[in-house]
């Protein structure tokens, strides 16, 4: 046993150290780590954790950073280029999930309380867990990333609102037998708390923040001080005036989302949100009893299921009827197939309020473990997924037209040259042949970089390399060239093979950065292989020896 806190803290320290990296060896969030080392901390195991009550101060503030990063970052802008996709698939998931939970849960004999409980918790996805796996498989900028995105955006709103909503309950339930008559004045009182503090937050952002965040912008580490104070603070008003510590944390994060710096803020603050978090999933685990949980796997088990499948699967459902591609709305789909750690703050004030036990937190946690560590797979290996069930998922795709294929009707122009991949060097390969005339279709997964084209009146459509069946949909038939610019070894090879699989005659040039991915790609039979790196330091050398002429810069707007 340690004899001192610093000891303590320097030894769980150690194990989180630990089986953190056991985690990412097992490619799953820490998340699941950090709650596993609580349990193994906690007096379920090793019963090292005594100072409780330091872990529990910790672990607010973790959280208050945390709703203090989401309202930072909250970008309606995202809902509104992702159309009104967003809107109804993130509405249609929290309606859907919460209403047939709650029916499951009724169903498997529990209070109605807790069937709420666990229904509103069963809604909502992690952003955290979901932005860092699309990001390392660079799909963030993918159609089906954006519109992840969108609606996990409209999820982190409804939680918010949620806890509003649980505050106010919390209020009304709190009080003795002799006060129930006065429900509806504490309802109207917390309202009218919230519109006060609402209005003094949107006067501070109209006339103070931006002024005083700017002079503290002069200092980096003052920003950063400034920015946790600022969210400590709006926590302990909205804690002060019958609210969450969440909700004055968000709060404080939206008051500072329309400033200049909140990306510095925001990009600061992610180390410190994440070690802070720790002690909420070190709280949480070690407050888990481990002999209520065993009796409790059936029914994690069937709720986690639920989450798993039904979650997808009404994403799916209301996209395909949106027009969307059964292979867009399916990899969106995956990314709502957990539950996520506002679910288990959600949890965790439901218990502060007394509205449900820690047996049914220990449920919500466990079906938080179930989910989260298989969606990990699920989004990690979601194209190879797709591959092997991709025909029954055709009753989710509507026959035509597709509205990502209706967003940009491909163009019927003869000889043209097709390029996938429209960033620097996509886009310059496409500059240089429409300077001698050559026709261009351009491709890419990245909706904005396609809306960038289409405002320069140049010929470009959503589409991603790696989907086999978006070749048909192009021109092929009229194409001289098909050129994937993209420096990816897997999406070359995916190309190729669903070009010749459509029959395509023309002729095929791919990118490759290492000599040996070079190889890779010649002993495929294309007829070119680009060296961007090689190529430009040839240049770069001919040119230094007065062996070639320099090449004029690209237009300032160039993508």
């Amino acid at each position: 046993m340690p004899t001192t806190l610093f000891n303590e803290l320097a030894i769980i320290l150690m194990i989180a150290a630990v089986l953190g990296a056991i985690g990412t060896l097992l490619r799953q969030p820490l998340i699941v780590a950090f709650i596993a080392v609580g349990i193994l901390v906690g007096p379920a195991a090793l019963d090292i954790v005594t100072m409780a009550e330091e872990m529990e101060l910790l672990a607010t503030i973790g959280i208050s950073i945390l709703l203090f990063v989401v309202g930072l970052k909250l970008d309606l802008e995202v809902i509104r280029t992702t159309g009104p996709i967003a809107l109804a698939t993130g509405l249609g998931q929290v309606l859907f999930t919460s209403v047939v939970g709650f029916g499951i849960c009724m169903l498997l004999g529990m209070s109605t309380v807790t069937s709420l409980y666990i229904a509103v918790a069963l809604t909502f996805s992690s952003t955290i867990i979901i932005v860092k796996l699309l990001s390392d498989k660079r799909e963030i900028d993918a159609l089906h990333g954006r519109i992840a995105v969108g609606f996990l955006i409209v999820q982190d709103i409804v939680v918010v609102l949620v806890m509003i909503a649980l505050s106010a309950f919390g209020a009304t339930t709190g009080a003795g037998e002799g006060e129930q008559v006065n429900t509806v004045a504490v309802v109207l009182g917390v309202l009218g708390k919230g519109a006060a503090m609402l209005i003094g937050i949107g006067l501070l952002m109209r006339f103070v923040l931006p002024g005083l965040v700017r002079v503290l912008a002069r200092s980096q580490e003052l920003l950063i001080l400034f920015a946790i104070a600022w969210a400590v603070s709006m926590a302990m008003v909205g804690d002060m005036l019958g609210f969450s510590k969440e909700v004055g944390a968000f709060l404080a994060g939206v008051a500072l989302a329309s400033t200049p710096f909140r990306e510095t803020i925001s990009g600061r603050l992610v180390s410190i949100r994440d070690f802070m978090l720790l002690f909420f999933f070190l709280h949480l685990g070690s407050t888990l009893d481990l002999s209520t949980l065993g009796a409790q796997v059936g029914v994690a088990v069937i709720l986690s299921l639920f989450v798993l499948i039904g979650n997808p699967l009404i994403v799916l459902i209301i996209m395909g009827a949106m027009g969307y591609r059964k292979r867009t709305g399916f990899l969106a789909g995956l990314t709502v197939a957990q539950i996520s750690e506002f679910s288990l703050i959600l949890g965790a004030l439901g218990l502060t309020l007394g509205h449900i036990n820690e047996e049914t937190m220990g449920l919500i946690t466990l079906v938080g473990l179930i989910t989260i560590g298989l969606s990990t797979y699920l989004i990690m290996y979601s194209h190879q997924i797709y591959a092997r069930i991709e025909r029954p998922l055709s009753i989710f795709e509507r026959k035509v037209p597709y509205r990502e294929l209706r967003e940009g009707e491909p163009t019927t122009a003869t000889d043209a040259i097709i390029i996938f991949g429209l960033g620097r060097f996509g886009d310059n390969i496409a500059r240089e042949l429409r300077g001698v005339g050559a026709k261009i279709i351009g491709v890419d997964f990245d909706p904005r970089i396609v809306g960038h084209w289409r405002r320069e009146d140049r010929d470009a459509q959503y589409g991603d390399a790696c989907d086999p069946e978006f070749p048909a949909s192009l021109p092929l038939s009229s194409a001289a060239w098909v050129v994937c610019a993209v420096p990816d070894l897997k999406t070359n090879l995916t190309l190729t093979k669903a070009l010749r699989e459509h029959h395509y005659e023309g002729k095929i040039a791919l990118t490759a950065h290492t000599a040996e991915h070079a190889r890779i790609l010649q002993d495929t039979g294309v007829d070119l292989v680009l060296l961007p790196f090689a190529d430009a330091a040839k240049h770069a050398a001919e040119c230094l020896m007065g062996q070639a002429e320099p090449s004029e810069p690209p237009p300032e707007d160039s993508a």
